[in-house]
Formats: structure tokens, C-alpha cells, sequence
């Protein structure tokens, strides 16, 4: 493991020492397992953007009726 400083509110710190009382663990441990809650909900999330991004990959390829994006995109283009 290594060192790391953080600075907490007071209200966040009394919130710690609080459960730290009720439950027995030590502050570092506490915020070690908040942490990991906050890395494992954000690694869920990414996921769940990449599997809706892949599920929406080629959804327009069977239309036949769409624009020709290369002429839609000249006509933006600068001369």
C-alpha cells in the first residue's frame, strides 16, 4: 500500500469517526472500501456506455434511404 493524504470536512470526518465507532474499522479502512465502491461504479458505468455504444453500431446500416453524407458534408465544406 502506499501513503496518501486527503483533507476532509469536518462533517465528512465526523461522519467516519461515527461508523468507524459503530463498526470497528479504522478510518483508512473505511475509506479504502469507499474508494473501491467509487472505482467499481465507474468501471460499471464505462461498461455499460460501451456495451450501448456497440449495440448501436451499424443499427443504420439496413436503410437504403439515408443521405449521401459525403455531399452533405461539401456543402459545409470552406472554397
Amino acid at each position: 500500500m502506499q501513503r496518501t493524504q486527503i483533507y476532509l470536512t469536518e462533517s465528512e470526518r465526523k461522519g467516519l469517526l461515527s461508523i468507524s465507532k459503530e463498526t470497528g474499522f479504522h478510518l483508512s479502512a473505511l475509506i479504502r472500501e469507499a474508494i473501491d465502491a467509487f472505482i467499481e461504479k465507474k468501471q460499471h458505468e464505462k461498461s455499460k456506455k460501451q456495451k450501448s455504444l456497440k449495440s448501436a453500431a451499424g443499427m443504420w446500416s439496413k436503410h437504403t434511404n439515408l443521405p449521401n453524407i459525403r455531399n452533405l458534408r461539401k456543402e459545409f465544406d470552406r472554397e
